[in-house]
């Protein structure tokens, strides 16, 4: 169960890092272009736009499934269900808000040179406050990662540590 408990950790922190690395490249590719809106919906939008959804609905499932089953394998040491837990709470708050605030306001962006009564101040203004939004939705993500990594670290002793000499 040991093993288990520990290989469980390491594939649903496997998969967070997957989810930073993707949050890091997201604001590294979409921030300057959300300055520019109308203009530069071109870099979501149409046949040849980058569609990062697709890698977003295929790593979500992953990291929601290897992180319950964490927390599961985990729930009998004290010591690392909490920080399972509130690591899975994060998540999940940052799934929720994703669905009601990010990916609305990304979908009104992609189709905002065919929206007329919003001013290009406005498009900028809407761009900066997602930007602000969604790097404090990051930074809550990577304290869930190291909640994670915390976890590892509780009482995990692969072999009987022998004090006798």
């Amino acid at each position: 169960m040991i093993n288990a408990r520990q290989v469980s950790l390491f594939v649903a922190l496997t998969f967070w890092a997957i989810i930073i690395g993707g949050v890091m490249y997201s604001h590294i590719v979409y921030f300057p272009a959300l300055s520019h809106l109308p203009e530069s919906n071109q870099l979501i939008k149409g046949e040849y736009g980058l569609h990062d959804e697709n890698f977003w609905m295929f790593v979500h499932p992953f990291a929601i499934v290897t992180t319950i089953a964490t927390l599961i394998l985990n729930w009998r040491m004290k010591s690392r269900r909490k920080p399972i837990l509130i690591a899975l709470s994060i998540y999940i708050l940052a799934i929720v808000v994703s669905a009601i605030y990010f990916i609305p306001n990304l979908l009104i962006f992609a189709n905002s040179d065919t929206i007329t009564t919003v001013t290009p101040s406005e498009w900028y203004d809407r761009g900066q406050t997602w930007q602000h939004l969604s790097w404090l939705r990051g930074g809550s993500l990577y304290v869930g990662f190291l909640l994670l990594l915390s976890a590892l670290t509780k009482n995990y002793l692969p072999h009987p540590v022998n004090t006798k000499s």
